[in-house]
């Protein structure tokens, strides 16, 4: 275990968040091309096959162009090991990017540089900042026509509260954009269009360097020259322990699409970015560097190989090195398993893994044993914390559109709840299947799943019923009272967990004030 510490010190675990269309999946091929791990960046608007992002590896992602579920890419760059995880970007798959904001150390927030902070920025940086996970910003597109760049710092640091810094700076935008002036090691980056990988880099000793006046034109050196003597008089200057704690961000500004500032970004985050951060279980932290291997599932991913209906369950490691064949507990159950075929990701694509240390992503084939929240230690009984579920918003009816095949679709509605897609509730009275999902969206990605993936068409229809909330209580007899009261308006999740199907904001109100010793619950830890 001698090399222990150095192999946790050089990983690099991280999600790229944004609003829909800010660019993240091109910006995450781009990663992948500059860290090796790819040969041709796919253009997600490119036609045919080119139209397929690597990262996008959902038929129904393919074609539609947006990211629906998180994909995990691992690649080694600059002598770091990263492990890339991409978001969806819609909101109505907000829940997947939760749970997956559990298992990194840093992220990247991607901004379009024409729109600023949008919506789903808002609501992915404020689950970032719940778990203080430090932040850098690439604030993309600038070969188009922009904002100022102090405009959208200001707008950064005004509606997300965060101390921002600028580590490049644009010469220009759109038709005039010449580059950046990197401001961490003063440097002039300048653009080419065309989107080759190697940049022309002119090493410079500061702003008043003559080979500034020599590559660009007067009017622009000036603004550069008055734009960073603003910069650096309004703005912190860079400090790592306030962007690892979560209180500043170092900005970036380039064009993925034309590879200009990724390279910056990627080295900014081997440099900057913080190695595996200790894990807080129930009970204590866990050190990233104990010798004892532990983890956590936080995502369960059905059908990635549809011809062997295969569930992965993608679990961070968090502390110690794990070697293939392990044995380890499955806390949750008591149980023994032996992991024999763990794999690395690099989206759909995978091989097997012969180690991993903390901070790694590693999926683990199973047949439903595995759920979200789950631990695995090499003994102890942990329980990692913080991993959510979240109340469904929408809530529908589900028939299999061939009666005689109600059965399979219970089977496959149970393996999609346990990766979390949507929550699978059943009835206490009736036979209907009740879905509850956080976005209308999902109901028509669902559908479409369930066809392609088992072959099974199936309609979606509405219900009297307005939410759902999760039921638990310390008093059995007051649950017990709850339950048979409300058996008509009660049901259970596929862990067999209770639910209170409500059919109005009145109807749970009303609950609640008659049944003071039951908890109903909007948002639920896994694996409790």
């Amino acid at each position: 275990m001698a090399n222990l510490p150095n192999e946790v010190a050089r990983r690099r675990t991280f999600a790229i968040i944004a609003h829909p269309d800010a660019g993240k999946t091109t910006l995450t091929e781009k990663l992948l091309l500059f860290g090796g791990a790819i040969q041709l960046a796919g253009a997600v608007k490119a036609r045919g096959e080119q139209r397929r992002a690597r990262s996008d590896w959902m038929k129904v992602e393919r074609e539609r162009g947006i990211s629906v579920t998180a994909s995990v890419m691992s690649f080694e760059y600059n002598g770091c090991a990263f492990n890339l995880l991409d978001t969806p970007g819609h909101e109505d798959f907000s829940e997947d990017t939760y749970r997956t904001l559990t298992a990194v150390d840093s992220a990247v927030m991607v901004i379009d540089a024409a729109k600023g902070i949008e919506a789903q920025t808002l609501k992915l940086f404020a689950a970032c900042r719940l778990r203080d996970v430090p932040i850098i910003t690439f604030i993309n597109k600038m070969d188009r026509e922009s904002r100022e760049p102090l405009d959208l710092l200001s707008e950064i640091e005004d509606q997300l509260a965060l101390d921002v810094t600028p580590a490049s700076w644009p010469i220009g935008m759109g038709k005039t954009f010449r580059g950046c002036y990197d401001l961490l090691k003063d440097r002039l980056i300048l653009f080419e269009r065309g989107g080759k990988q190697d940049e022309d880099v002119v090493e410079i000793k500061g702003i008043d360097d003559p080979k500034l006046d020599a590559n660009l034109k007067p009017d622009e050196v000036q603004r550069l020259r008055d734009d960073i003597e603003m910069a650096r008089g309004l703005m912190k200057p860079f400090d790592l322990g306030a962007y690892r704690e979560g209180h500043l961000s170092p900005v970036y500004f380039g064009s993925a699409v034309n590879n200009f500032g990724v390279g910056e970004l990627l080295s900014g985050l081997a440099e900057m970015a913080p190695p595996p951060r200790p894990q807080k279980a129930a009970t204590r932290m866990v050190e990233p560097t104990e010798e004892k291997t532990t983890a956590f599932v936080f995502k369960i991913q059905a059908n990635m190989d549809p011809k062997h209906r295969d569930r992965i369950a993608f679990t961070r490691l968090c502390s110690g090195k794990f070697e293939r064949g392990m044995k380890m507990l499955h806390v949750r159950s008591g149980k023994q398993i032996n992991l024999h075929n763990p794999v690395v990701f690099l989206a759909q694509d995978r091989e097997i893994a012969e180690e991993g240390y903390a901070g790694d992503i590693l999926g683990i084939p199973n047949h439903g044993n595995l759920r979200i929240g789950d631990t695995l230690t090499e003994g102890e009984p942990l329980q990692f914390v913080g991993i959510p579920s979240f109340a469904p918003e929408h809530l529908q009816a589900v028939r299999a559109d061939d009666p005689l095949r109600a059965k399979h679709l219970g089977k496959a509605l149970e393996q999609l709840a346990e990766e979390g897609a949507a929550r699978v509730f059943r009835p206490e009275i009736g036979t209907d299947y009740i879905v509850g999902v956080v976005g209308a969206l999902q109901f028509e990605i669902l559908a479409d799943r369930i066809l392609t993936e088992y072959g099974l068409p199936v309609r979606f229809e509405p219900t009297s019923l307005h939410t759902a909330r999760w039921i638990e209580s310390d008093d059995p007899v007051a649950l017990k009272t709850f339950l048979d009261e409300t058996r008509a308006s009660v049901g259970k999740d596929h862990n067999g967990d209770h639910v209170f199907l409500a059919r109005n904001a009145w109807h749970l109100d009303r609950a609640e004030k008659d049944h003071p010793k039951v908890r109903f619950l909007k948002v639920k830890e896994q694996a409790q």
